[in-house]
Formats: structure tokens, sequence, C-alpha cells
């Protein structure tokens, strides 16, 4: 089974106790709220406590709908989706647009807890409703691209991109950004607006990819090309299963005065991220195995 939708399952089963545990509160509140107890004093002489208690019994139900709507839409899209196409983004995009529902169920909230009716409120504030939408547009553009992104097949997280001069993995999309990591550690945040005006290279929608490797051998050391690539071909082979050695090369990029720059690539499958960690740290240490041997000859 695959472990992504096994860990969506899980986490949603979870979730399933806190809506349980909501349902459970919201009818006490119900209870309170329209029954006649021993409370039904207090929330006739204390108006306050009576808009506190109708604006918990909304936000309540508010986030019990929202939370149904969103265990419904991920149970049947992990129904009908294959095993190897489940998409983490999507789930992220269905969080997102959650977070966002619950934003506005608990401003409303707040507004009836003081006794504020929401649409006279509205109704009141056109013009400066008006004003705040011009402000916010370039917002408000940013987070309906951050969506159309989560809920696209095209970028993944777990992706390996370049757009622009930035090239990393994709870490997390949130309403305004798209967030890489580099192969260096470094954090990139890129707009959203960016990412869909400007060209993307996803490596990791092709079957395999390039990984590279630049080093200085210096000239005092016994540098036979041939004998480094056939070293650098034999540690490959303990990944075969993900390397394809033939497309293996080494070759010179620059000769300097005092060493000379060598460049070793290889295909290598996509979306193998942490095969392609331990290979890359694999060949790192053969390259300076091989330098510390030479430098000792």
């Amino acid at each position: 089974m695959n472990h992504l939708k096994t860990s969506i399952r899980t986490k949603e089963n979870r979730k399933r106790w806190n809506f349980a545990i909501k349902l459970i509160l919201l009818i006490l509140l119900e209870f309170i709220y329209e029954g006649e107890t021993y409370l039904r004093p207090l929330l006739d002489n204390y108006s306050l406590l009576n808009h506190v208690i109708r604006a918990l019994i909304f936000l309540l139900s508010a986030n019990l709908i929202i939370s149904l709507g969103r265990i419904i839409t991920l149970r049947l899209y992990l129904q009908k989706t294959a095993e190897t196409k489940v998409l983490p983004n999507f789930v992220v995009g269905i969080g997102r647009i959650s977070g966002i529902l619950n934003s506005l169920a608990l401003l409303i909230s707040l507004m009836l807890a003081f006794g504020i009716r929401p649409l006279e409120f509205l109704t009141s504030i056109t013009i400066v409703a008006a004003a705040i939408a011009l402000l916010t547009k370039d917002y408000i553009t940013s987070i309906v691209n951050g969506l159309i992104i989560m809920f696209s097949e095209q970028l993944e997280i777990g992706d390996k991109i370049t757009i622009g001069k930035n090239t990393g993995f994709i870490r997390d999309f949130t309403l305004m950004n798209t967030v890489l990591k580099s192969e260096t550690g470094e954090i990139i945040i890129i707009p959203n607006s960016m990412m869909l005006t400007s060209d993307v290279i996803n490596y990791s929608k092709n079957n395999t990819h390039q990984v590279v490797f630049d080093a200085e051998m210096p000239y005092s050391t016994d540098l036979q090309l041939i004998n480094l690539e056939e070293k650098l071909v034999e540690v490959l082979k303990q990944f075969s299963d993900y390397v394809i050695l033939e497309g293996a090369q080494l070759n010179v990029l620059e000769r300097k005065s005092d060493n000379v720059l060598v460049r070793y690539q290889f295909p290598i499958k996509s979306g193998e991220k942490l095969v392609e960690s331990q290979v890359r740290k694999t060949i790192n240490q053969a390259f300076l195995n091989w330098s510390n041997e030479h430098r000792k000859a």
C-alpha cells in the first residue's frame, strides 16, 4: 500500500475523534442555549453571555460542516485515486481551503459574540469593503494562484524544479508562496504569482534526471581519468537499481595552472530522493578518498 495514502488515512482517523468531541460539545451548548436549564435565568439577564454561547454554537456548527466536507472530499479522493497517483499537495489544498473557511467562521462568530449582525454590518460598510478589496487584490490573486498550484498535477511536494535562477525541492505550498529547499539546504520563497507566470522546469516529471558532480583535482596527484571513472562506476554499482550506469561519464571542464576541474554526471530515476541523497554522499566520499590516496602516493 502507498505510504502516503496510509499516512493520510491515519491522520484523518485521528481528526474524526476531534470531530466527535466537537459534535458532543455542540449538542451540549445547543441544549444550554435552547433548553430550560438552571442557566436560563443567566442567559436572559446577561445578554453578553447569550451572545457568546450563540457565537460558539455558530463557530462549532460551521467548523463541523467544513470538517465533514473535508473528510468526505478526501475519502472520495483516496478511493478514486490510484495508489501511486495520490498527490500530497491536494491534501494541502483542502487544508488551506478549510483554514480560509474556518477563519471566516471565526470572524462572523466574533461579530455575533458582540451582538453585531453580520449581514447588516457588511451592507453598512459597502464602500469600505470595496476599498479593502482593491487594496488586497494582489493578495487575493496570489491566494487563487496558490490554490491552482495545489490542485494541479503539474507540481507536487517533493518535486525538483528550477524557476528563474533558483533550483530546489518543493517543501510546501502556502496560500501566498511556494517554499523550495536547495540542495545546499537554503530555503527559497517563491511568490505563487511568479510560479504561474514564469518558466518552470520540473525534473521529477521525467523518468530520470541528471546528477552532476564537479571536483577540482590537483596536478600533483596521479590523475588518470580512466581509472577515476572506473572507480566511480564501481561505487555506483551498489545503486544499479536506480542509477543508469551506461549513462555515466567523466569529463574535463577546465584546465587551470595548478589543478583541473572535472565533472562526473549520470542519470538517476526521478522520485527517489532518499536514494539520490545517499548516492551524492557516496560519490562525494569517493572523490575525497581518491584525492587522499593519490596525495599520499
